[in-house]
């Protein structure tokens, strides 16, 4: 649109087994030429969540590249709706109980526009700079996914505080996935701007780390060195879980 400056991504994106697990079941998606970017979190037992969430990243990452950013996100919704039948009619080969499945949060950007696309609890993280910020003060962040999770449907019922989300018994349990669950996706399209970085992971990273700590190093350094942070952060506190880091700064284009 006029006025508004064009805008080229960077981007940085790593997982990591943790300290507990005995697999990674987590994927990523770190595509900026195709303006891309996803993190999955699978679930569902042996090999079946990393069979999951390898079939989120092998089919988005197999979109065609588009400056259209609405064709971008129906053509990723098409791929998941597709996944899923695949992933349930996988799991139907292996009795009633079984489930392959994932969580998804999918990020989209043209020029000055970005788009989420998500079913489960992985999140959007934009921090923004203040006006005036050179960067380190002044910046917001926001959380611009909703978990689609069991606690979540607490919190909004008022039957539990925010920040007793994490440490509750269902803190693990999803209400929408690719594979399980119900298939409805979350979105959420606006405008970005010079300075914008967007985080999107997996809750091996927002179970251990607060909000505070992730605007500072989001606020401190470029997306490598800020997943790098963001990551040992987790390690020195025992990492429990897998966690899966995707960062993305948006810049004027030259």
């Amino acid at each position: 649109m006029s006025g508004m400056p064009r805008l080229r991504f960077t981007s940085h994106g790593l997982t990591h087994i943790g300290l507990v697990r005995q697999r990674n079941e987590d994927g990523l998606l770190d595509r900026p030429d195709l303006g891309i970017w996803a993190v999955a979190d699978g679930m569902g037992g042996h090999e079946a969540g990393d069979f999951a969430s390898a079939s989120i990243v092998t089919a988005l990452g197999a979109i065609e590249p588009s400056g259209d950013l609405s064709a971008l996100v129906e053509a990723a919704a098409a791929e998941l709706v597709a996944v899923d039948a695949a992933l349930r009619a996988r799991a139907a080969t292996l009795g009633p109980a079984a489930v392959i499945a994932s969580t998804v949060v999918a990020l989209f950007a043209t020029s000055d526009e970005f788009a989420c696309l998500w079913a489960g609890d992985s999140r959007v993280y934009r921090w923004r700079p203040g006006q005036g910020s050179s960067g380190q003060d002044g910046g917001e962040l926001r959380q611009l996914t909703t978990d689609h999770s069991k606690v979540q449907e607490m919190v909004e019922a008022g039957l539990l505080r925010p920040e007793e989300a994490a440490r509750h018994p269902y803190s693990n349990i999803v209400t929408r996935s690719i594979g399980g669950g119900r298939l409805e996706f979350g979105r959420l399209r606006d405008k970005a701007a010079p300075g914008d970085r967007f985080l999107l992971c997996s809750d091996g990273l927002t179970n251990v780390v607060g909000d505070s700590e992730i605007a500072q190093e989001l606020a401190a350094a470029p997306p490598r060195e800020a997943a790098l942070r963001l990551r040992d952060h987790v390690l020195a506190r025992g990492a429990p879980d897998n966690l899966t880091i995707v960062i993305v700064h948006a810049e004027a284009a030259a």
